[in-house]
């Protein structure tokens, strides 16, 4: 399935992205990455702002790619689009990320404490990963937007 059909199926509409939203999306990757290495803070709130780093980064790829999810299931599907984007070789990625999205929804309503040191720098290292490469791509395949 492509995001073309994801738009067929009314899970996407249009977006027009300019080199403003990207910067300042960035922006926000750049500060939550900072502030989910703070020593002060939770690991719960690290894994939280970490996993808006992911989603920013993954809006960013999907917001390029001329799309924006519907309300319905926004995060999901901005995750999800992730292997549409940029390869089958991110499925697992995108799996993992889904997978955060989980942990990150039952620690910010209903528990407190169910995220390890180890879980939130693990999703820390991956989203500077992702950073790099997304820059990478948008270097690649959008030089009017980076």
């Amino acid at each position: 399935m492509s995001l073309a059909d994801w738009a067929k199926n009314g899970w996407l509409r249009p977006h027009t992205p300019s080199k403003g939203e990207v910067k300042n999306l960035f922006e926000i990757v750049e500060r939550d990455l900072k502030d989910a290495v703070a020593k002060e803070i939770s690991d719960d709130w690290k894994f939280g702002i970490a996993y808006n780093a992911a989603l920013k980064l993954c809006t960013i790829l999907l917001h390029t790619s001329g799309y924006r999810p519907e309300k319905n299931l926004a995060h999901y599907r901005t995750l999800q689009a992730l292997p549409l984007i940029l390869g089958d070789k991110h499925k697992a990625n995108a799996d993992y990320l889904d997978a955060c999205r989980k942990k990150r929804n039952e620690t910010e309503y209903d528990f407190a404490g169910t995220v390890s040191k180890e879980e939130a720098q693990e999703l820390i290292n991956f989203c500077s990963e992702l950073k790099d490469e997304v820059s990478a791509w948008l270097k690649k395949n959008h030089k009017d937007l980076k």
